[in-house]
């Protein structure tokens, strides 16, 4: 069985009630690749809401990129670099897609370890000079010939397959908090700290949230939950006391409009914040962002939505809010799908999708309109 038929379309009536749903088994094992006759193979729905949003992300970075090259600093860029190598990405992804597919959930739970333990190593690996690169003062890349390569993106899709696969060998132990509980949150603090060394607080923030959320959904004791919870929040309020340029980014998160940090760490937010309510309801038009013209840093990338918003106006985001916010009920529902066919590691880990997808929609989109501060 892959992803793509754990994935699949209890299309009819997602909701599971109704003439439709009559042919859904019971709870039970079950031969997720047969279908009854005309039902499709995967879910229509999730496919297009998907193609929607990739679509709409390529136009978008091809309107907040094509005056970059008006810049030295991109000087030697053509004004459709950001868009060609955007949808060469996107054309790769899918053909991975499509690989990692034909793989069967049972050797994704069987090699999940081994996963967690490679992107450990690379995780390691980025931290040496002259094999990762330095970025803005954070060394988070391996070069591999004309692209680069992010371990953490990896560490994330590894801790959630191996979170998953971990509650599912724990299932009769998760009452002990010693037990079932202490390997995991160490296997986590591993990896925060070598993220935390790049440094990476925002993934380090991503893959707690994701093995946090697992280990909930995999049905850990209430009280072990919220002592974790506690502690992990206590951690990441001191690595932010702890760190001066870490507190001065509160700082500016609080008062981004002051004197000091109008022209300093303020800086992005404040231009983010002007670009968002440029936009007003409507917004003034494809193409019509002004703060994309070198005004707002990284208009492309990080504060994407901020052009979004100016340039299709609160209808835009809301639009966009929207659609993450069905994508990632959809995920959880089929999640929800796959353990009550007791295909406990196919479910958690479209939980942990779900909760990937809508945890890091929910911090860029945060720190965009201000409701957030930058993680850094």
């Amino acid at each position: 069985m892959s992803f793509a038929q754990v994935i699949a379309g209890w299309t009819r009536n997602p909701f599971g009630s109704g003439p439709d749903s009559a042919w859904m088994p019971a709870p039970g094992r079950h031969d997720m690749s047969r279908h009854p006759a005309g039902q499709a193979s995967f879910d229509p729905a999730l496919l297009w809401v998907t193609v929607a949003l990739l679509a709409w992300g390529l136009v978008m970075v091809y309107s907040a990129s094509i005056a970059l090259p008006d810049n030295p600093k991109f000087g030697r860029y053509a004004h459709t670099f950001f868009l060609s190598r955007h949808a060469l990405y996107l054309g790769l992804s899918f053909v991975v897609g499509l690989l990692a597919f034909q793989v069967k959930v049972e050797t994704w739970e069987r090699i999940a370890p081994w996963l967690f333990v490679a992107s450990l190593l690379l995780l390691v690996l980025v931290l040496i000079p002259h094999i990762g690169k330095g970025v803005n003062g954070a060394r988070r890349w391996i070069t591999l010939g004309p692209a680069s390569f992010q371990p953490s993106e990896l560490a994330k899709f590894a801790v959630l397959l191996y979170a998953a696969n971990y509650m599912v060998r724990k299932m009769e132990v998760k009452e002990r908090f010693f037990r079932a509980v202490l390997p995991m949150a160490a296997a986590v603090a591993i990896v925060g700290v070598l993220l935390l060394a790049e440094p990476d607080m925002g993934a380090f923030m991503v893959i707690a949230v994701i093995a946090m959320g697992i280990l909930f959904l995999g049905g850990v004791n209430a009280r072990m939950f919220f002592l974790i919870a506690a502690v992990i929040t206590v951690a990441f309020m001191l690595m932010i006391a702890l760190s001066d340029w870490r507190r001065e980014r509160i700082f500016a998160y609080l008062d981004p409009w002051s004197e000091k940090h109008a022209l300093g760490k303020g800086y992005q937010l404040s231009h983010s914040l002007i670009a968002i309510g440029r936009g007003e309801i409507f917004g003034v038009g494809l193409g019509g962002s002004v703060e994309k013209l070198h005004w707002l840093p990284e208009a492309h990338t990080d504060f994407l939505l901020a052009v979004i918003g100016e340039e299709f106006g609160l209808v835009g985001v809301v639009a966009l809010i929207g659609l993450f916010l069905w994508m990632t009920r959809r995920i959880m529902h089929i999640g929800r799908q796959a353990i009550a066919l007791d295909r406990v590691f196919a479910g958690l880990v479209a939980q942990g999708v779900g909760i990937w997808i809508g945890f890091q929609a929910f911090i860029n989109m945060g720190v965009n309109l201000g409701a957030l501060p930058t993680k850094g």
